[in-house]
């Protein structure tokens, strides 16, 4: 497993991470299969494991406390995330701090998270949506400092907007932010333009998440594709996005170098850059595990590849369904 500095921490993380959305949210999970999974995660080097109490309420923050439980002579670096107090995903311009992170609740959640991990310090505590309106306002700089005097957080970070990666700059200028994770995948190409060179200029550590496009970029959906209604896909499968997924998956195969599967290549373009220290899919099967840690071998991605996969980059705007 090939490791990066993650940003001005010095943390040396494992390029690919573990995301623990799917422990909630997604059907089909089994809990010894994502036990025996994460084990398996850690024991081929993945240090770097990311989840939020929005993911079932605690349940996935409380059972990476029991992953950090079982491997006490490793380090394993945690990231979570506050929900919004209004629990609206993602947030939206027209919403005020106060009703989405004032201090005493930032300061509330961050003990909920903390209790549920099972740790005295939360390495890297995130706002699960933002605003970069809110960048000057004094609440939530006064409640992240307190937290960081206390010691009850190692470093800040903010999970930006789906499809708004230029929706945090401002923030990331008053120095108090020393990570970001947005969706960087062979579609959503848009963190190059203003915010990968913002964080390579402030030092600031970069997750990439949603490798897989929600699973377009496995190559495995069709336009009959289904969900069943408990499970997110369902309300973001919408026949809108999933037609246009497809036929925008179908486009990529022309270009996926021969031996190599499509999610192998998803996760190639990401390790390609620099300017991203780790990328998180998830991974609730041994063998997603398997496969997903084999692509961190050092070796890059053919520069005439990565050239063709410009050709992919596919902006999107927000919608109703693409929370």
């Amino acid at each position: 497993m090939q490791k990066r500095r993650f940003g001005r921490t010095g943390w040396e993380i494992s390029e690919i991470g573990y995301g623990m959305w799917g422990l909630a949210g997604w059907t089909g999970s089994d809990r010894k299969e994502t036990d025996d999974s994460l084990d398996l995660a850690v024991e081929s080097g993945v240090n770097f494991f990311d989840t939020a109490w929005g993911y079932g309420e605690g349940l996935s923050e409380r059972i990476l406390g029991e992953l950090i439980k079982r491997n006490p002579d490793k380090k394993i670096y945690a990231a979570t995330k506050i929900p919004p107090k209004n629990r609206q995903w993602p947030s939206r311009p027209e919403f005020a701090l106060k009703d989405v992170f004032p201090a005493d609740y930032i300061i509330e959640y961050t003990e909920k998270s903390l209790q549920n991990l099972g740790l005295e310090q939360i390495d890297l505590l995130q706002f699960h949506v933002w605003e970069d309106a809110w960048a000057q306002e004094d609440e939530w700089k006064e409640a992240i400092q307190k937290l960081s005097k206390e010691g009850k957080v190692g470093a800040w970070g903010i999970s930006i907007n789906r499809w708004e990666p230029d929706n945090a700059l401002k923030t990331l200028e008053t120095g108090l932010i020393d990570a970001v994770q947005v969706i960087y995948n062979i579609f959503d190409q848009a963190p190059e333009d203003n915010l990968f060179p913002l964080c390579r200029k402030l030092d600031i550590g970069v997750i990439a998440r949603v490798p897989f496009d929600e699973g377009t970029l496995t190559g495995t959906l069709t336009k009959e594709t289904t969900f069943p209604a408990d499970d997110w896909r369902s309300t973001y499968f919408v026949p809108e996005n999933l037609n246009a997924s497809v036929d925008h998956a179908e486009a990529l195969r022309a270009d996926i170098p021969a031996g190599m599967t499509m999610a192998e290549l998803a996760l190639r373009f990401i390790l390609n850059n620099p300017d991203v220290h780790t990328t998180i899919p998830g991974m609730r099967r041994l063998a997603n595990v398997r496969a997903n840690v084999a692509v961190s071998d050092g070796a890059a991605l053919d520069a005439t590849v990565a050239n063709r996969m410009k050709a992919h980059r596919w902006d999107r705007q927000p919608t109703k369904w693409s929370q």
